[in-house]
């Protein structure tokens, strides 16, 4: 069902007024420094005299202006957290165990939400994760009195411990190279799908992250709480959206809030321990080099130089090491907080079509290939946004090419698709000619008329 849109304003209003409140306190703290200028008439004795008489007092000031941000902060993030608990349904919390993470988590046990169900943790087990991170999940759970949801790639058990078997029965059905063939497909299959899928299976009708304006890049504007046109409107709330990188570990440290057990190695972040480096690390991957470890938080005491992680955007430098996206440009989203990943898929593509006819089976696809006839097919994922997005388009294929036209999904069967028809990624289209022979659509144009053209060509592109 869509969310009411008095829901809709109430948080837009209330996000509002957070942002008046920040102003506000900006606006308060440059008075106060103004006013702790000395005069510029005074003796130079006095001046002197003065700093020396206020060391202790600006020291105290600091402490006391340190702290009043936590709490201000505090209450900012748990009004918000109320906000999804009281008004909402099926509140849902994706939880990477990252250090914004951890804190989310410890404000969701301060207003009770996490021992009483009304916050569901979701977890995304990608089958690459850094050794210890699920072993401190359930640390986790034990300290806070909740069990996380957890969701992997498709078609496999997600144990919290996973064994060398488990590990095998994914490189056999995804490909153990699957991310450095593949990036973007291997963060659908381990990222992206397992996420969408639990929030689908949680029934999620707002999504609470970690997400702040000082990770920067694509989050650099956003706001304490979003609503998104996706499946009814699925709301999205970010109660850490105006704290900062050190705000969090300060917060961790006043309040006894346990954190990843990397950030003790030098790990600012926790991601994938394929991609994933101290900062800074030996070979400077991460852009700054330096011995690993030499940065690090252990026990609220930092060794090394904060300021490496703590500066704007920083935090995720260790984060989608040499990881390019097919523009060539640095990875720096892994694919779950990008438009429209919050969309679930409800339904199998063209499930209603009478012109896509459905291959249910690999023997299915035998036989049409030994059929002596011309056909064309598209080996799919339904989770998958690009096979989404062309699903209208190529529903007007056979009536386009003459052609018979078919789907068959290939995500359940990825070792026969890749042998048969030619599918390192989805969509993958084939002309199918007399022989049985699958020619790959090669364009990334998937309009009607150019997939018609190619059909009606023999499984030629025009130059």
């Amino acid at each position: 069902a869509r969310v009411p849109n008095r829901r809709r304003r109430q948080i837009a209003n209330r996000s509002a007024d957070r942002r008046m409140l920040v102003v506000s306190l900006i606006s308060t703290a440059y008075n106060v420094g103004a006013g702790l200028r000395a005069a510029p008439h005074a003796s130079s004795s006095r001046a002197a005299s003065t700093a020396v008489s206020m060391g202790m007092d600006i020291s105290e000031l600091i402490d006391d202006a340190k702290k009043s941000r936590l709490e201000h902060l505090e209450a900012q993030a748990i009004q918000s957290l109320k906000v999804a608990v009281d008004q909402f349904e099926k509140p849902v919390f994706p939880n990477a165990m990252i250090v914004g993470d951890c804190v989310i988590t410890h404000l969701l046990h301060k207003i009770d939400a996490l021992k009483t169900g009304k916050v569901k943790i979701m977890v995304v087990d990608t089958f690459h994760l850094l050794d210890d991170t699920m072993p401190f999940l359930g640390k986790v759970e034990d300290k806070y009195g909740f069990e996380a949801e957890v969701f992997g790639p498709a078609g496999l058990e997600s144990k919290r411990n996973l064994s060398p078997e488990n590990f095998a029965e994914y490189d056999k059905k995804y490909g153990a190279n699957l991310w450095k063939e593949d990036i973007e497909q291997y963060d659908k299959v381990c990222k992206v799908e397992p996420f969408q899928r639990g929030l689908k299976t949680l029934g999620a009708d707002i999504m609470i992250n970690g997400r702040r304006r000082d990770h920067g890049a694509e989050r650099a504007y956003i706001d304490i709480a979003e609503t998104v046109p996706v499946n009814g409107g699925l709301a999205k709330l970010n109660p850490l959206a105006y704290w900062t990188l050190e705000d969090c570990f300060d917060y961790a440290a006043a309040n006894g809030v346990p954190l990843h057990p990397s950030v003790e190695r030098g790990y600012p972040s926790q991601g994938d321990a394929k991609d994933t480096v101290p900062v800074p690390d030996p070979d400077g991957l991460s852009g700054v080099q330096g011995e690993a470890g030499s940065v690090k938080w252990v026990d609220g005491v930092w060794t090394g130089d904060k300021a490496i992680w703590l500066d704007y955007g920083c935090e995720r430098r260790g984060r989608f090491v040499n990881l390019l996206n097919k523009d060539g440009s640095k990875k720096t989203e892994c694919g779950i907080h990008v438009a429209g990943a919050e969309k679930t898929f409800d339904r199998d593509l063209w499930d209603t079509s009478k012109a896509v006819q459905t291959l249910a089976a690999p023997s299915d696809v035998e036989s049409l290939t030994a059929s002596g006839k011309e056909a064309v097919v598209v080996v799919y994922a339904p989770w998958c946004q690009f096979c989404q997005a062309m699903e209208e388009e190529y529903d007007k294929l056979a009536d386009a090419s003459g052609l018979p036209v078919y789907k068959f999904r290939g995500d359940e069967e990825r070792e026969f698709v890749k042998a048969n028809l030619n599918t390192q990624s989805f969509p993958t289209i084939n002309y199918i000619d007399a022989s049985g022979k699958a020619i790959k659509y090669e364009s990334e144009d998937r309009s009607v008329g150019a997939m018609a053209e190619f059909a009606k060509s023999g499984g030629k592109v025009a130059a």
